[in-house]
């Protein structure tokens, strides 16, 4: 039986680029605005955040910006990201604080999913964050992953309980592994108490697209286009076998269609 309680979509920014980088060999030259999602879990043993954003102050500190979002290395610049995007601003809208997280999936590394958690270890937050040991061997490689975002603010590495392949995080949150994209990606099925199981397919598919047509995301961990297809295709069986909705990842279109923050699925 299902442990879960609710599941809040969180938007903790948005980014705008070339959609070649979300459909390989698709859409260059056309520029998309993407929102870049994290995703709360509200289940009887805890809470989980599957994902948390983007690191605040790359973005707002003017030198940072520059080190780590100039455009002659970093073609499309910086994400958008309010205050009120802060993961620590939805939880407070929820009555929570960082310290209430126990659980931080984190589906793989890259600075738009990984980036916010020195913030929230400054915030109090003490969750285990999982990740999976594939991911972590193959970040000191993959330019998309800011050595920075791994470490706390003196400097030590952030603590992982590092996993290898599919696991029950609790009753009703299942790790689905979808490499591809990168070299230990991980996507979630969630079993609601009530209607359909939600997939959340990470970075697996970022777009609608992706999943309609099988297409792999415009960025491969070494060229691994068929194991991206692969990993569509298997999120699209457990979706027909489970009943399962599948949550396209930097689809803005389909966001927009996602009940408003703070309203909850259930």
């Amino acid at each position: 039986m299902t442990q879960v309680k609710k599941l809040w979509p969180l938007l903790t920014a948005t980014h705008r680029y070339d959609k070649s980088l979300s459909t390989w060999q698709r859409g260059k030259g056309q520029m998309i605005e993407a929102p870049i999602l994290a995703y709360l879990i509200e289940t009887a043993n805890g809470r989980i955040l599957y994902d948390v954003g983007c690191d605040h102050q790359k973005i707002h500190d003017p030198l940072a910006r520059e080190r780590h979002y100039n455009p002659a290395e970093f073609a499309f610049g910086a994400p958008e990201m309010s205050e009120e995007q802060r993961i620590p601003f939805h939880l407070a809208r929820l009555g929570l604080t960082p310290a209430d997280v126990d659980v931080i999936f984190i589906g793989h590394l890259h600075f738009d999913h990984a980036g916010g958690l020195k913030e929230l270890r400054r915030c109090g937050c003490g969750a285990e964050i999982h990740v999976q040991q594939a991911e972590v061997d193959a970040a000191r490689h993959d330019p998309a992953v800011f050595p920075d975002d791994l470490v706390d603010d003196a400097g030590t590495p952030l603590q992982f309980r590092l996993q290898t392949g599919e696991y029950s995080v609790v009753p009703g949150v299942q790790a689905i592994a979808t490499p591809g994209h990168t070299a230990g990606h991980m996507s979630m099925w969630i079993e609601l108490p009530r209607g359909r199981p939600v997939l959340l397919a990470g970075d697996a598919a970022d777009l609608q697209e992706n999943l309609d047509d099988e297409v792999a995301p415009g960025n491969v961990w070494q060229g691994s286009v068929d194991e991206a297809q692969a990993s569509i295709r298997k999120l699209k069986q457990l979706a027909a076998r489970t009943g399962a909705w599948i949550w396209p990842n930097h689809d803005m279109d389909f966001y927009r269609r996602l009940r408003p923050f703070p309203e909850a699925y259930d």
